[in-house]
């Protein structure tokens, strides 16, 4: 249990106009290319960059603890990166896994803009009731409802329109369907609700522009940018050792270092 947890009018205050700021990146046709992030120094190079919002990865955060995913395991040092990312120059959504209340408050107090809660196929109302929770909490935290009717299963489109229109109804800011990739889903899913539509880009499968075309809203990495981070440490590492050419245009160490 998180405590204490402060009273809804003093968090609401707080974090009214940062929140506000972020739905409105939600755009259909110009969707909010969410890159997910885990840990400090990721984060700063994608605020570098250029990106007005960002988000963390919960495999990102676990796997850097030793730690396994989809389990809350890394509730702790969600809540850790959560508080040092919040002085950064950026919007921030916590992936909180299934959440609960009071972990949705707690990013919230620490400066989280929303939270990725997701479903992880339990029943869809029981899913519905939490959001129904969290939004009476915390009403102005952008809840981004996860399905994972399309995650690592073959996918079913009826019971993904039924349980993201449950979601919304349930207050819902946002749904995702991380693993949705074909057109004709994704188009019957955005309009099926009229939230914006989150849906995980799949390289070779998914383009920005055709995503925007289909009505999606936001775009979100995953985990996409913290494997491609250990792919490109594992190819470097044994370049070094094989003598093969090494990329040399990456960000110096006084650079990496001022960031901290």
């Amino acid at each position: 249990m998180v405590s204490p947890l402060l009273p809804v009018s003093a968090r609401t205050r707080r974090r009214g106009p940062r929140v506000r700021g972020f739905a409105a990146l939600h755009r259909t046709g110009d969707p909010l290319v969410l890159p997910n992030v885990w840990d400090v120094a990721s984060a700063r190079g994608l605020v570098e960059a250029g990106f007005p919002a960002l988000g963390t990865t919960s495999l990102g955060v676990a796997a850097a603890a030793g730690l396994p995913d989809g389990t809350d395991a890394a509730l702790g040092e969600t809540l850790r990166l959560t508080r040092s990312l919040a002085a950064l120059p950026v919007h921030l959504t916590v992936d909180i896994e299934t959440g609960s209340v009071d972990t949705a408050a707690a990013v919230a107090d620490a400066g989280a803009a929303g939270v990725n809660m997701e479903d992880a196929m339990c029943p869809a109302e029981t899913h519905a009731a939490l959001i129904r929770s969290v939004k009476r909490e915390v009403p102005h935290l952008f809840v981004n409802a996860r399905t994972d009717t399309y995650w690592q299963r073959a996918g079913d489109l009826a019971e993904t329109l039924r349980r993201v229109r449950l979601y919304a109804d349930a207050g819902a800011d946002g749904v995702f369907i991380p693993g949705l990739a074909g057109p004709a889903d994704i188009a019957a899913v955005v309009a099926a609700v009229e939230v914006p539509v989150n849906v995980l880009f799949l390289p070779g499968r998914h383009t920005v522009v055709t995503l925007a075309g289909l009505g999606v809203g936001r775009i979100s990495t995953g985990s996409l940018l913290f494997r491609a981070a250990l792919a490109a440490s594992v190819e470097t590492a044994v370049a070094v050792r094989d003598g093969h050419t090494v990329r040399r245009d990456l960000p110096s160490y006084a650079k990496i270092n001022a960031w901290s």
